[in-house]
């Protein structure tokens, strides 16, 4: 029994020590897709600024230049999460997108992912 219990106590160790770190992989990459929430976020609210009323079509578009800079500014932040945990992947995704198809378009996916990034329970 005594030479059992020898030889499980390295597997038992091993798993143990998976577990741990992979636990805290989950907590980085929760923390980098938080961070590219925030610039997310950021340019939202700049986009958001370009659809009021009575703005010029020059400042419209000064103002959806500079969001999508910031949404992609978000990348290297959501490619961490992504790396660390393949379950953000829709989020770099659909920033990556924004190169592609215009923000409005992509907003509820954004406001959704995010909502979830900032949740207490983040996993997608």
């Amino acid at each position: 029994m005594a030479g059992l219990i020898r030889r499980l106590v390295p597997f038992v160790l091993v798993a143990t020590s998976a577990l741990a770190l992979s636990s805290c992989g989950t907590s980085g990459a929760v923390s980098q897709a938080r961070i590219a929430c925030k610039y997310v976020d950021q340019s939202l609210a700049i986009y958001r600024q370009s659809t009021r009323p009575g703005i010029t079509d020059s400042a419209r578009a000064s103002l959806q230049s500079n969001a999508l800079a910031v949404l992609l500014r978000a990348t290297p932040y959501a490619a961490s999460a992504t790396s660390s945990d393949g379950g953000w992947n829709p989020l770099m995704t659909t920033i990556n997108e924004a190169e592609r198809v215009p923000i409005v378009n992509l907003i509820p996916s954004l406001t959704n992912l995010c909502r979830i990034a900032q949740s207490p329970t983040p996993y997608l």
